[in-house]
């Protein structure tokens, strides 16, 4: 079901604040559901800073669902097989201590957890995809210099006022997703406080270019560099093509000139071409609630922490993911309120247990390992490496190996989720069980054991709305559930694939799918009456399934 009609000026079903990842993703998760969405971006185009830098693999399988991922590939100015190494040394120049090979998952090929590897990529090169797909939907309008400067709701939808190249403007949404990011101005205007930690830490970041740099050290290749040691320990890497780097530290008093920084933490004499440089702060903190009436918060908007780990635009994004579906449902009739209210139980639990990893992570940052005689030469100096090589192995592992945490997400207590008494998998940040358990991500799985192509994961055959797959016998049983998702408007797909290998992997014979591909009830019989359980992952009901 979707919105055929043509788009009214000024009237819109959602407005999505901030044209970054998250609302870009929001954007497009919406427009492609044919949901009527209006993108308003105070600048005058996608950013430029590099933010984030890797899309990690749950944010590539989204990006494979809306068929861009190879368009984000060919964006990435290294390569898709650039090595997504880690290296730590003292200097650019001075003593390798450890390393780090395929950190966040970026190799190329299939893996049997999941159906896209990550990309290490400027964010701004993810917003240039993005904001281009989201150009061509005809149910999407993104607009630049706009500025909301007012919002108001009432019971039937929400009035904004933008201050726009052509003056001041009014218009109409019945729904708005607040993704302005960390100092958002809707979510001030709503009341809405952040609770948890203040500054943990300032940072000053610099982007620079330096075409020479990369043959000026015998460390190969990487992603990031951490240096390590008393003068400036800081993190540097390449940024894009051109020769352009990016380098981060912490100003102190004495050391607050980023050249200055830059040139005693890699050892080298260097003359930079400045870009940018960009101040932040580091904190831990959440959103006391992510919905105000028709308005909701997203990404940075609701929660902020260290970007040690790389969490915090792919959680951004999740979110984009987890209220548009829910949004569209709502709006083409087939979901209840319920299902909005969903979003915030459903994701502030994944926010704060990712946020507890980056702020263990920070913890270790690159000052915090520097030791005595780490640069030293001869046998006490040779000793400090040893041991720091073994402590950056055995810690930062946290960082860089993060399956548990990327993939092991699950929404335990979710309203439109229908348990099934099982045990839930144990939580760890390396570790990663595939588990079909209601409100687990739906497991990965190859149907093409020697293709990683488009339709040859079992992803790619799941429909856009609702898919009930059926993986042992055919589908006859299901005859009941699907007639009372045509009377209830639901859309359904049914995909039988009778495949034992499959079957130990879902753990039931039956298994419905969200459009978020997480798993909302699974069982080895159909119910009785089927109208319960789609009321209920729908959010039009709380009733007991029997």
């Amino acid at each position: 079901m979707s919105h055929a009609q043509p788009i009214e000026p000024g009237t819109w079903d959602v407005v999505v604040i901030g044209g970054g990842p998250v609302g870009l993703a929001a954007t497009i998760e919406l427009a492609r559901r044919g949901v009527r969405v209006m993108l308003v971006e105070r600048n005058d185009r996608v950013g430029h800073a590099p933010r984030a830098k890797t899309c990690n693999v749950r944010t590539c399988e989204h990006l494979r669902r809306w068929g861009l991922v190879d368009q984000l590939r060919a964006r990435a100015p290294f390569g898709v097989d650039y090595p997504s190494n880690i290296v730590f040394a003292t200097r650019l120049a001075g003593h390798a201590l450890a390393r780090f090979e395929n950190a966040f998952f970026c190799r190329p090929g299939a893996h049997p957890l999941y159906a896209e590897h990550a990309q290490w990529i400027p964010q701004y090169k993810l917003e240039e995809t993005l904001a281009d797909h989201a150009r061509d939907l005809p149910a999407a309008s993104l607009r630049f210099q706009h500025t909301v400067t007012a919002l108001t709701q009432d019971d039937a939808g929400v009035t904004l006022t933008l201050d726009t190249p052509r003056g001041t403007e009014t218009i109409r949404s019945r729904y708005v997703i607040a993704a302005d990011g960390a100092s958002s101005g809707t979510r001030k205007a709503l009341g809405i406080r952040m609770i948890g930690d203040g500054a943990l830490s300032k940072h000053r970041m610099l982007i620079f270019r330096a075409p020479e740099l990369a043959e000026q050290h015998a460390l190969g290749p990487a992603v990031a560099y951490w240096l390590v040691n008393r003068d400036a320990p800081s993190v540097m890497g390449p940024m894009d093509d051109g020769g352009r780097w990016y380098f981060g530290f912490t100003p102190q008093p004495g050391l607050e000139d980023p050249v200055q920084a830059l040139r005693l933490a890699t050892g080298l004499d260097l003359d930079p071409e400045v870009l940018l440089t960009d101040d932040w702060t580091a904190y831990r903190l959440v959103a006391e609630r992510y919905r105000e009436g028709r308005v909701f918060l997203a990404g940075d908007a609701c929660h902020l922490h260290p970007p040690y780990g790389g969490y915090g635009m792919n959680l951004g994004v999740g979110d984009a993911v987890d209220i548009g579906w829910k949004l569209a449902a709502v709006l083409q009739g087939w979901g209840g309120d319920a299902l909005l209210d969903s979003y915030g139980i459903e994701r502030r639990p994944v926010h704060l247990r990712t946020i507890e990893e980056a702020v263990i992570n920070h913890s270790r940052s690159s000052g915090s390992l520097v030791t005595e005689s780490l640069e030293e030469d001869g046998a006490d100096g040779d000793a400090a490496r040893t041991t720091a090589r073994e402590r950056i192995l055995g810690e930062k592992v946290r960082e860089f190996d993060t399956l548990g945490v990327v993939l092991g997400y699950r929404y335990d207590d979710s309203p439109v989720i229908v348990g099934d008494g099982t045990e839930a998998p144990p939580h760890h940040y390396r570790d990663f069980t595939p588990s079909a358990r209601p409100g687990n991500r739906a497991p990965h799985y190859w149907l093409e054991a020697d293709s990683t192509a488009y339709g040859a994961a079992l992803y790619d055959r799941f429909g856009r709305g609702f898919t009930l797959l059926v993986t042992q016998g055919d589908d006859t049983d299901t005859v009941a559930l699907r007639a009372s998702a045509d009377e209830l408007g639901v859309p359904l797909t049914t995909l039988a694939i009778s495949d034992p290998a499959l079957h130990a992997l879902y753990g039931a014979r039956y298994v419905l799918i969200r459009p978020d591909q997480h798993v909302a009830w699974r069982a080895d019989a159909m119910p009785a009456d089927a109208a319960p359980l789609l009321t209920i992952v729908t959010g039009r009901t709380q009733h007991t399934i029997q």
